[in-house]
This record gives structure tokens, sequence and C-alpha cells, in this order.
């Protein structure tokens, strides 16, 4: 008797709540100042499913329809120019950003019925709101530029473009400088223009269907830069240039007067690290940039590389009329031992030989440097202009630029500069990629510390990206601390049920995870497992010494990271904190990634040594 009642009571209790609901929503659908939509469905997810849907369409029709009312649709050649582009991108707002509609569940099985509402003035916001994110991209692009990273600026400028043409008003965006007020649209062409023609590309050396080239940007070798060209029978694969050097891999036998290359500036692959990004690419017409597009002398038979031009010290930095190699304090005279062993490497690169080298390494060394011939397809770029720095009783010589190229999952090719560390037996005991030259003079370029510990940093840093390109496990396992603290943030979409904070409107969710060593480490195990490769690129590099009694030389370091592999890539913001009391055993106390800058960490909006 007591569990039929207790039936009884369950069956008005829902009965209630579904009445409730349904009452509530017809007065949400007969409010002017709600749009909403409805779906029916056998199961609570499919109706839910089929009301965003609904909902989705209504937004659309709204939105198009107040367009029209206040603009009308310019057409040209049948196409809808940029003032009117955002009609092809509504969905893009309603698939992305619905965070904030309000859901209420009616009916019961076999019919099931969902509504979704959002206020009209909601809509709204998420105008405004991808205007804002548009102007943080500018000031991205704007920093890259002043850095000559030009993969960077262009990226951002160009997505910043395309999230403005997906707007109801795109030229009502302003963006305010020192020269004045400026319409958003127009001024991001301008400074992609501007960035085009400063770019310079020659052909300096070629070797049987390989051809290397020079690319300056405002008559300097540009930190980075992306491209493709026509390699005698397709368009490459984007190829990213690293301080000046990049390699073409024609197809046998080609030979032009001149290469075709293009800047790239759209970078699709990357945005599927951004959704809303990703799908407004897809949904507005291509801005097309004829100034990317490049004519470069063409080298018909083979012709060896020219050496650099003599180095001579200037303010404590080298300098050169080619490609800086490095900005150092110091440079010890070239020792004939080194000199040959790194020529007998470059000789058995260069030549892809069998000759067995081994005598020449240690065997870390040695399992480094077969690491290394493995990670793609490398050849040698030019022939090196090798300089030897001495640190305590190990030497570095830097100067050989090997061209890396991966042909599955997300094709590309990288440049890295390749450094070799000799031990007090004079065999190569280390193998790492260099920074590159901005990273580098971030580093270097720090006068308050002593030249010890800005080269135990730089080295540090050279490793630890080293480590992940070519999978050193072990190495990676060694150099954190057992009881590291260790932080990753994800972007994640939360659906809201009922009414959302509007200034959490279209903005990226990214939850915090914190992780053991043993955890970290299982995960980045998987990861190496399933990526053919992995490249990490620095940038931005701000490095603060702990202030903590007792501490000795640890260091928070902040960067901006570019990650790129076969299958996934992304940008973010990584912070280390790191001890380098003994430079050869460093040991990471505490490390975050971030993919967002978070307005709650201070002035950077990245961690820091102040947050632990």
């Amino acid at each position: 008797m007591k569990q039929t009642l207790f039936v009884i009571l369950l069956f008005s209790q829902l009965t209630l709540t579904a009445y409730a609901q349904e009452k509530q929503w017809n007065m949400i659908k007969n409010n002017p100042e709600y749009i909403y939509g409805e779906g029916f469905g056998t199961t609570e997810a499919e109706a839910d499913k089929n009301a965003l849907a609904d909902l989705i369409s209504k937004i659309s029709v709204t939105v198009i329809n107040d367009t029209k009312s206040h603009e009308s649709l310019n057409v040209a050649n049948g196409k809808l120019d940029e003032q009117s582009q955002f009609s092809q991108s509504v969905q893009t707002y309603s698939r992305h950003t619905l965070n904030n509609t309000v859901q209420y569940k009616m009916g019961k099985a076999p019919e099931l019925k969902v509504g979704r509402a959002i206020k009209r003035s909601e809509v709204a916001m998420m105008f405004t709101l991808r205007a804002n994110k548009a102007k943080d991209l500018v000031k991205s692009a704007l920093r890259a530029k002043s850095k000559g990273r030009v993969d960077d600026a262009l990226r951002n400028f160009y997505w910043s473009l395309t999230l403005l043409k997906s707007l109801q008003y795109p030229n009502s965006v302003r963006y305010v400088d020192a020269a004045g007020e400026h319409v958003m649209t127009n001024w991001i062409k301008e400074q992609m223009e501007e960035i085009f023609d400063d770019i310079k590309i020659t052909s300096v050396c070629r070797d049987g269907d390989d051809v290397d080239i020079d690319i300056t940007y405002q008559g300097k070798p540009v930190s980075s830069a992306g491209f493709t060209y026509f390699d005698g029978r397709q368009w490459s694969p984007i190829v990213t240039a690293n301080d000046g050097f990049a390699k073409l891999e024609f197809v046998a036998g080609y030979s032009s007067s001149t290469y075709k290359l293009r800047l790239e500036y759209q970078y699709r692959t990357e945005a599927k690290t951004d959704k809303e990004v990703e799908l407004v690419l897809a949904s507005v017409n291509v801005t097309e940039f004829r100034r990317s597009e490049k004519n470069v002398k063409g080298i018909k038979k083979d012709v060896p590389a020219p050496r650099s031009e003599e180095v001579t010290e200037k303010g404590g930095t080298w300098t050169t009329t080619k490609p800086q190699i490095l900005k150092a304090p110091t440079e010890v005279v070239e020792n004939k031992v080194y000199k040959d062993v790194v020529n007998a490497v470059e000789t058995v690169i260069r030549n892809k030989s069998n000759y067995d080298l081994s005598r020449f390494f240690t065997p870390e060394g040695w399992d480094i440097y077969n690491r290394l011939i493995k990670y793609g397809s490398a050849k040698l770029i030019g022939t090196p202009e090798y300089h030897y720095y001495q640190s305590g009783d190990f030497v570095t010589v830097r100067g050989m630029q090997l061209s890396f190229s991966f042909k599955n999952g997300t094709k590309k090719s990288f440049v890295e500069e390749v450094i070799f560390t000799f031990d007090q037996s004079n065999k190569i005991c280390n193998i790492s990629f260099g920074l590159g030259k901005t990273a580098e003079d971030d580093i270097l370029n720090k006068g308050v510390w002593n030249q010890e510990a800005r080269i135990a940093i730089m080295n540090f840093l050279e490793n630890y990206k080293t480590a992940y390109a070519l999978k050193r496990y072990d190495y990676i396992k060694s150099i954190f601390d057992d009881d590291a603290i260790i932080i990753v943030g994800n972007i994640v979409k939360k659906q809201a049920v009922g009414e959302m904070d509007r200034n959490k409107l279209n903005s990226d969710i990214v939850k915090y995870n914190r992780y053991s060593k043993d955890q970290y480490l299982e995960n980045l195990r998987q990861c190496f497992a399933s990526q053919e490769y992995i490249n990490i690129h620095f940038s931005n590099n701000d490095i603060s010494k702990a202030r903590k009694d007792g501490a000795g030389e640890v260091y928070g370091i902040q960067l901006e990271q570019d990650y790129h592999s076969a299958t996934y890539g992304d940008h973010g913001y990584l912070f280390l904190y790191v001890d380098l009391n003994n430079p050869a055993q460093p040991l990471i106390k505490i490390r975050t990634w971030q993919p967002t800058k978070n307005p709650n960490l201070g002035a950077s909006g990245v961690y820091s040594l102040a947050d632990f």
C-alpha cells in the first residue's frame, strides 16, 4: 500500500513539474524579448538537438532580416561584399556561442518536447564580443610583427579580418593608434599588404633538386614565416622558415627561371584549435592578397652556398650581414678537433651516408643523433658557418641549419638550427635545436644576470624544446621534480540552464586540471606513441628570478608557445618554475599551460612566480 502511494505521489510530482515547465515555456514564447525554438524526440537528447536547430534557424532569420532593414545587401558580380558577409556566417554564432539559452523540458515518452530560448539582447551581445575578440587578435599580430614573426602576425591579422567580416556591420568597428582612428577592416588589409611588400626572398644555392632560400623582413632575417611553393608538379605543404632560412624541394629534374611562392596567411589547419575561428573561416569568402604571391629568381644548375660575411663583435653581441647565428657575449677560437667532427657529421647528413660516426659521440649523444636523423627527412641548408662557445667544461658548436619534412598527417616542413655540445673528452654528448634569434635575444640581452645564468637558461630551454621533438621520454622524466605541480588548461563549452552572466557569453571557458608527475608522463607517453612528429616554437619570453630566501638560481619562465604535431596543433602560454642551481641537472618545480590569457592572473594574464 505504501509503495503504491509513493508511486502515485511521485507521478503527481512529475506531472506538476511538467505542467509548470509548460506554463513557463508558454510565457517565454509570448514574450517578445525572446527568440525561441522547439524540438521533439523519443529521447531528451534528440528533442534538445532539434530545439537548438529550430532556435538557430530563427536566430539566423531574425539577424539577417534586422540587417536588411538597416543596410542594403550589396552585390557585385553575383557575390555579396564584406558588408553583408555576416549573412553567410550567422550560423557560426549559434553553433558555437549558444551557451546562454534557457531550456524547458516537457512532454513524456515516447514524445518528449524541449524548448530553447535566448534573449534578443544577448544575440546583439554576440556581435560585440566577437568584435572584441577581433581586436585582441590584432594586438597579438602587432606584437608578432614587432619581433619579425611574420607567420604569427599574418595569421592573427587574417583571423581578425575574417571575424570582422562576419559581423552585422563590419565597417563600424574602429581601431585607434597613434595615427588616429581607422576603419578596422581596411586598416588590417593595409597592415597585411605592408608585411607582404616588406618581405624579400632570394635564391642562395642549388644542390640537385633542392634550393636554399633567404627570406628577409624589413631588411632583416625573418624570425619565422610560413609559405607554400610550386614544386614542379603541385603546391607544397606549408613550409616554416626560421631565422631567414628555408629549403625548396623540387621534383626530379624540375628547372625554372622563377619559383612561385605564396606566403601563408589563412592557417586553416591551425584554426582547428579555435572552433569559432574555424567555423567563420569556413563560412566567409576568402580575402585574396595578390601581394602574398612571390616570384623568386630561379637557379637552373648547382650553385654552392656562399660563406657568411666575417663576424665581428659590436656592443657585446655578434652581428653579421648574413642571418645571425647567435648573439653571444663570448666566442672561443675554433678547435680543429671540434671542426673535424662537425664537418664529418655535416658530410654524412648532406650525402645521406651510412658512415659510422659513433666514435665521435658519447652513448647518450649517439642516441640523440639517431633520433635526430629519424626526425623527418632531414636536409642540410647551405654551407654552415660554425661558431664555438665555451661554457664551463663544455663547448657548443652552432651554425648548422637543417630542414625537416613530414609527409603524413598534417604535412609540414620546419627549419631548425642544430647545436652540438662537446664534453671534456671532445665527444658530442648532446644535440639540441636552437630557440631562434628572437627568443635567444630575449634571454642573452638580460644584462642584469651574469653570463652563466643566461647560458644556463638558454641551454635548458633548448634541451626542453628538443626533448619533446625527439621524444626523449627518459630525459623529460628526469627534469621534473617528483612533487612537481603540473597544471593544464583546456577550453570547454558550458551549456547553461537558466540565465547566464552576459560577461561569459561567447567567451572561452577554460578548465584547469592538475596532474601528478606520473599522470602527466603517462599522457606524454601516449602522445609520443601516436604522433609522427612534434615541433615546438617559443616566442615572447619573460623570465624572472625567484626572490625567496635560499632559493638560489631558481627562475620563473613565461613563454608563448606554438605546438605542432601530425594530428594536432595549438597556441598557448607556458610557465616553468625551474631550479637551475645545477645547470647540468635542471629541475622543473612547476609547469602550467593555458590556451588563453586569464585576466585573473595579473597584468600578463599568464601564471607567474607570484601565483605560487
